[in-house]
């Protein structure tokens, strides 16, 4: 089997005028960005406002594993069997982040022969959004250090800055820095930090705010520090809002590509979903809808991450009602799941399988509570054995859910053709009866409490005296209705990356918490999740190249 990067490389793209087309965009429509990526104007969403929405379909997973779940690449498979299918269809994804890319988790643009492409491009640079995104973040925080060196009028205290740096990077000796040092014209020695920019709360508005307006709305919100009375001080204050915006003016135009099968892929924005909100941009979505028929989008990692942000945060914001979820799991990672070691997995093993399903099984529960039908599709290995594939299909009918095996890595469109009916049976027949997990009107311990308990499966909730006291804060300066961003370990249900399966009666520990005041939620740290990741022993870009051609290998 060809490598990612191989598939991809010998792909013949369509020219992205003629991807456009199958989405009845014209070519003054398009701004163009080389032969294969475009962004959409302004004057198209505009334009398309008041289409009807097609049909909206989110993918997501179980807890991710080392075995690989393949949560986008079925995304991509299944918008490419709706083209298979005849049906008017399009994929709205993240953009990949370079700090994954150079690090461990690798791109983010599907595998096999379900592929968004050009996968270098997309992978690295692209159109240059998470750069915009960065460069605003830290024009932010260089005018907020401006203000303090040149008089301080506001009369912020150095010692309540709370907006950080950011770079793309995994950069783990960025996390705590010290900054100002020198003389005294090189400003005010003081404790700083990064983030990773997928972390970053410009990230967060640049992916719900929907147009230019609320853009600089949103922006004028952001809190960076608070007075020496305690008052608290945002972006407006130090009149940073038009600049960052002027930065973001390209950005905020949802980027056009394609599938190895030429399917339409419209990808916009991307922050993390174990620290962020995890959602492909609202402006993307919504433009997507009024676009086709049906619609694929995903969120980040496993669903009570990624599915349970774009359900309570994304829709709540937005009005956006999903018809149908698509749960994405492996046998391999099920078996995982059920103790079974990364070199075994290969082997048929039904006991394991039965142990570590228990997984997926609390996944299906927590997407029928907001009322969303669900499809289960399992992500084919050849390693998988029929006894393996029957257990998990009835154990998915048993549990309301419609089944399909997925072969999308292998055989592209074809290979999604049995999901993609199944997808269809679901919209046609069952209808999706959405709604979010809690009220607003919730003190913020309280939302915090039922997604711990509700979907995490958490017996209680400890806050450590930092926490105690940010909330109390934040309620009384008025953010007490906002919805509450998770930031937890992917790698399992709890705050503990090593408790696999479905744990219980454990107690979730929430050690930090502060508001996004531009974004609308309020942060929540559980557990040791960091948001400035590091870089593994042996990284990713230890294998990447480019040859005298200026072809990239070792992507993937």
């Amino acid at each position: 089997m060809k490598s990612d990067i191989e598939i991809a490389q010998q792909t013949k793209m369509l020219h992205i005028k003629e991807v456009a087309k199958k989405l009845d965009i014209q070519e003054d429509d398009l701004e163009l960005y080389g032969k294969y990526k475009a962004k959409l104007s302004d004057e198209l969403m505009d334009r398309v406002k008041n289409n009807p929405d097609g049909k909206l379909i989110l993918v997501t997973a179980i807890n991710p594993t080392p075995a690989g779940e393949g949560k986008t690449t079925t995304s991509v498979g299944l918008g490419e069997a709706f083209g298979k299918l005849g049906k008017k269809a399009v994929i709205a994804l993240r953009e990949p982040s370079l700090g994954p890319c150079f690090g461990i988790k690798g791109g983010a643009a599907g595998g096999g022969y379900a592929q968004v492409v050009p996968m270098e491009d997309l992978n690295l640079h692209f159109t240059g959004d998470f750069h915009a995104i960065t460069s605003a973040n830290n024009l932010l925080a260089a005018l907020l250090d401006n203000h303090i060196q040149q008089g301080n009028e506001l009369g912020i205290d150095p010692r309540q800055i709370v907006w950080k740096r950011c770079i793309d990077m995994n950069d783990r000796v960025l996390r705590n820095v010290v900054v100002g040092l020198g003389r005294k014209a090189d400003g005010m020695v003081r404790e700083d930090h990064f983030v990773i920019s997928v972390a970053s709360e410009i990230m967060a508005i640049f992916c719900l705010a929907t147009d230019m307006n609320d853009l600089k709305k949103r922006l004028g919100r952001i809190i960076v520090a608070y007075t020496f009375d305690g008052k608290p001080v945002t972006a407006d204050d130090i009149k940073a809002t038009g600049a960052m915006a002027a930065l973001l003016k390209d950005a905020i135009k949802p980027n056009l590509i394609q599938t190895l099968e030429h399917t339409p892929a419209i990808v916009h924005g991307g922050p993390f979903a174990n620290i962020a909100h995890g959602c492909n941009s609202v402006r993307a979505t919504q433009t997507a809808l009024k676009l086709a028929d049906y619609v694929v989008t995903e969120a980040g990692f496993g669903a009570d991450l990624g599915a349970e942000k774009f359900f309570d945060i994304k829709c709540r914001m937005t009005g956006l009602k999903p018809d149908a979820v698509v749960l994405v799991a492996t046998v391999r990672a099920l078996k995982y799941n059920g103790g079974v070691p990364k070199d075994e997995l290969s082997t048929e093993n039904l006991e394991a399988l039965k142990k570590g399903i228990v997984n997926l099984e609390k996944h299906i529960e927590n997407l029928q509570q907001y009322g969303v039908p669900v499809v289960v599709t399992l992500n084919s290995f050849v390693t998988d054995t029929k006894a393996e594939t029957d257990f998990v299909k009835q154990f998915c009918e048993e549990r309301d859910c419609e089944f399909a095996l997925s072969e999308v890595w292998e055989k592209g469109g074809e290979g999604g053709i049995e999901l993609a009916n199944k997808v269809l049976s679901t919209l046609e027949n069952k209808e999706s009866k959405f709604e979010v997990l809690y009220d607003d009107d919730l003190s913020l311990k309280e939302k915090i409490e039922t997604i711990s308990k509700k979907i995490y499966g958490a017996k209680d909730v400890t806050y450590s005296a930092a926490a105690e006291r940010e909330l109390k804060k934040i309620t009384e300066l008025g953010f007490g209705k906002f919805p509450v961003c998770m930031a937890k370990t992917q790698y399992s249900l709890s705050d503990d990356p090593k408790k696999l399966g479905r744990p219980d009666g454990f107690t979730m520990n929430v050690r930090e918490v502060y508001v996004s005041a531009g974004a609308g939620f309020v942060v929540v740290l559980n557990g040791a999740v960091m948001t400035m990741p590091g870089l593994p022993k042996k990284p990713a870009a230890y294998g990447i190249d480019v040859d005298d051609n200026g072809t990239i290998s070792g992507l993937f």
